[in-house]
């Protein structure tokens, strides 16, 4: 790493330390850690997100706008409080959060049967009400979802209507998908037409097969090895449904579909939505590579560290920018995969755990975790000086 002596500009740019600390929190303990150094710095903060946690607050922050809070359906079809943006700039523009309506963190106890009948239902709900202020654009951040039922929840609550042999709606969740015989579009909301959707995908996942959005995330949300090829068969229908009654065609394929359970797959075939790289699109709307170019040394992390974190997330696309600038970049994390070391030092960063015994599962809270990244930042920024000086 070159040297970084006299008064460095450090970009401090995390995601969200999932679960313990929003992207602004985390933002804030490195900042602090950086100060009680003592060494002289620049700190310059500008907390990123890749679709989940923090993308709404994220580009609130950044671009002027306002909270609009809604009742919707929640994962478990019971009534949840969720939120979205809504950017005044040109002809407006609104901004969800998957996981406000459906996400993962609302189901207390995930289980197989949770993983079958979660829905997507709400977000649907929550893009009708976005679709009300008639806005040129939405952007939908995809991730941390509790459902794998390829937005078919999404479809009902825009007005298609899903209907099995005997033309009854099917269940909900993506165990339902089994029965789904036939796509009723006659009652689709027409505002879809009107308006440009991008989804932001934190993942490249297609959506079936063995990297499909059962396979890999369906046992995060609590599916045992049952039930995920009960919910890849499931997709796998929608697909052939959708294909051969919505004409849409080879849209499982492309990278990202399998984004939040297949929500991704969903807002596509169902809503025209382009699928974009969360972080990419993220990036784009708050000025990372401008703020990539004034800088001498780059804070990011998040708190776990493995190899879908670069494939998509915030840290991966923080050391690809880095390295294609030749840019010091210290990445901290709660934890991370033994072999992830090597992997980043081979793109040209540094990896630093933040605690050596990380504690259960549980056992973090916010305010140990804020203690624990303000003292790692401090460490580090410490070691990397001293390196410095030696080198």
């Amino acid at each position: 790493m070159p040297e970084i002596l006299r008064r460095v500009r450090v970009l401090i740019a995390p995601n969200a330390f999932k679960g313990t600390l929003t992207g602004a929190q985390a933002a804030q303990a490195i900042r602090e850690g950086v100060i009680a150094s003592g060494l002289p710095a620049s700190c310059r903060v500008l907390p990123l997100a890749d679709g989940g946690d923090g993308f709404l607050e994220t580009l609130l922050a950044k671009e002027d706008g306002e909270l609009v809070q809604c009742r919707v359906t929640g994962p478990l079809l019971e009534p949840v409080l969720a939120s979205f943006g809504w950017l005044q700039g040109g002809e407006g523009a609104g901004v969800i959060e998957l996981a406000q309506a459906c996400g993962l963190k609302l189901v207390a106890r995930p289980s197989p049967d949770t993983a079958a009948r979660a829905s997507t239902l709400g977000l649907g709900e929550l893009l009708r009400q976005a679709l009300a202020r008639g806005p040129g654009t939405i952007l939908v951040g995809l991730g941390g979802s509790a459902s794998t039922d390829g937005g078919s929840g999404l479809a009902s609550g825009l007005g298609f209507r899903l209907l099995d042999s005997r033309r009854q709606p099917i269940s909900p969740g993506g165990v339902g998908l089994l029965d789904l015989d036939c796509i009723d579009a006659s009652g689709a909301d027409p505002r879809l037409g009107q308006t440009e959707l991008v989804a932001a995908c934190d993942v490249d996942s297609p959506l079936t097969g063995p990297q499909g959005a059962a396979a890999v995330f369906a046992p995060q949300k609590g599916a045992d090895p049952d039930t995920v090829q009960v919910l890849d068969r499931g997709l796998q229908r929608l697909e052939a449904i959708v294909t051969r009654d919505l004409g849409r065609s080879r849209l499982a394929e492309m990278a990202g579909a399998g984004a939040a359970g297949g929500a991704a797959f969903g807002l596509s075939a169902f809503c025209g939505a382009r699928l974009e790289k969360g972080v990419s699109l993220v990036a784009s709307r708050v000025g990372l590579d401008a703020a990539l170019d004034e800088t001498d040394l780059v804070i990011t992390g998040e708190g776990r560290f493995d190899r879908t974190s670069l494939g998509g997330k915030v840290t991966g696309e923080v050391l690809r920018r880095c390295a294609q600038r030749r840019l010091p970049c210290l990445l901290l994390v709660g934890s991370a995969d033994r072999e992830m070391t090597a992997s980043v030092r081979g793109m040209g960063g540094q990896l630093v755990r933040t605690s050596g015994n990380p504690p259960e599962a549980g056992a973090m809270t916010p305010e140990l975790a804020f203690s624990e990244l303000r003292a790692a930042s401090r460490r580090a920024f410490l070691e990397l000086e001293a390196r410095s000086l030696a080198g």
